[in-house]
């Protein structure tokens, strides 16, 4: 009952409260141009969809958490979690600087990510940690696309994505070190046809 309380607690934490984050937002190495409209649009939309990332993030790890019986992994996840939880703060901040508003379909975001998170976790925890793996390559991958399409000028939104990028990188392979199971390539499949409908309804909404 306990973990399920502090699920639903980290849910309306993560949909209806400010992010507060712990580490210092990434510093932009240059000063920062001034955006034309155009690319301050492209950015907000840009910087949304990493978001909505971030929201997944939130209730993948939260809800593994919450399936998991070792103590040891359930530590490892929420401490992945709250990792996030500076990524989740810096994107919030940047969509408020670029004018941008999150996607207005957060809460469908967040149950469909948790409800995969579950059942990941649910099958075992090398496969619910092989789920981490994978999720966070395919993350690494969609942010280093990011830091080719957004604006040259935009330093402060490259800074962000640059940092979360290294950052997903090594949860990754601190889940392969835990002992992750390698996920079938249809799951694989499947996974990235998820997100890419995730990315491309949140880029508008």
């Amino acid at each position: 009952m306990d973990r399920f309380l502090n699920a639903a607690d980290s849910a309306l934490r993560t949909l209806f409260a400010p992010a507060r984050g712990h580490a210092p937002r990434p510093a932009a190495e240059a000063d920062a141009a001034e955006l034309t409209a155009a690319e301050q649009r492209l950015s907000g939309a840009l910087m949304r969809v990493n978001h909505v990332g971030e929201i997944c993030a939130q209730a993948l790890y939260t809800a593994q958490a919450m399936v998991t019986r070792d103590a040891g992994l359930r530590d490892h996840l929420l401490q992945a979690a709250r990792e996030e939880t500076d990524h989740l703060a810096w994107t919030e901040q940047r969509l408020k600087e670029l004018d941008a508003r999150p996607s207005l379909l957060n809460p469908l975001w967040y149950a469909g990510a948790f409800a995969l998170g579950a059942v990941a976790a649910k099958v075992g925890d090398r496969v619910s940690l092989g789920f981490v793996v994978e999720t966070e390559r395919q993350v690494s991958e969609h942010l280093g696309s990011h830091l080719v399409r957004l604006p040259v000028a935009d330093s402060a939104s490259r800074a962000i994505v640059a940092r979360m990028k290294a950052d997903e990188e090594r949860h990754a392979e601190e889940a392969l070190a835990a002992g992750a199971a390698e996920l079938p390539r249809p799951v694989a499949a499947l996974m990235r046809a998820a997100a890419k409908v995730m990315t491309t309804t949140a880029h508008h909404l």
